[in-house]
C-alpha cells in the first residue's frame, strides 16, 4: 500500500506545471477579460479602451505600459510607464512592479500563447486574453 501511495505522490509531481515555462508567455500585448474579487465576485470586460504591453528581456526585466489601440497597428499611449522584473521565487513566477510613485507584486499563476492570469497581493485574479490587432483593408 505505501508503494502505491508513493508511485500516486510521483504522478501528482509529475503533472504539475513548472511555473518557469509561463516566462515565454509573459511578454507581448494583452487585453482584460475578466477580473474575479477576492470575495468572489466576478465582473467581465467586454470592451476595453486600453491593453497592456509588457516587454521582457534576457535578464527578465523590462516593463508595462497602456496602450490605446488604433488601426492598422497603431497604438496611442502616454509617457507613464511601470518598469517590471520576473522573478522565480518558491517554485512561484512573480512579477514585480516599480513606478516613481509605487512598488507592488502580482504572481503569475498561468501563463500561455493566449492566456495570463495574475494574482495581486489583494487575492484579486486577473485573467487576461492576448490582444488581436484591428486591421482593416483600406485600399
Amino acid at each position: 500500500m505505501k508503494n502505491y501511495f508513493w508511485l500516486f505522490c510521483l504522478f501528482l509531481y509529475s503533472c504539475s506545471t513548472n511555473p518557469e515555462t509561463y516566462i515565454a508567455h509573459v511578454e507581448g500585448y494583452w487585453e482584460i477579460d475578466e477580473v474575479t474579487m477576492a470575495d468572489g465576485s466576478t465582473k467581465a470586460y467586454k470592451f476595453n479602451e486600453t491593453i497592456d504591453y509588457i516587454s521582457i528581456n534576457d535578464s527578465l526585466k523590462g516593463f508595462r505600459k497602456k496602450l490605446k489601440p488604433g488601426l492598422n497597428d497603431t497604438y496611442y499611449t502616454s509617457d507613464d510607464v511601470e518598469a517590471i522584473q520576473l522573478k522565480m521565487e518558491a517554485n512561484q513566477l512573480m512579477i514585480y512592479y516599480t513606478t516613481p510613485y509605487a512598488k507592488w507584486s502580482e504572481r503569475v499563476l498561468e501563463a500561455t500563447p493566449t492566456h495570463l492570469k495574475l494574482i495581486n497581493d489583494s487575492e484579486n485574479v486577473y485573467l487576461y486574453k492576448r490582444y488581436t490587432p484591428i486591421k482593416l483593408d483600406l485600399e
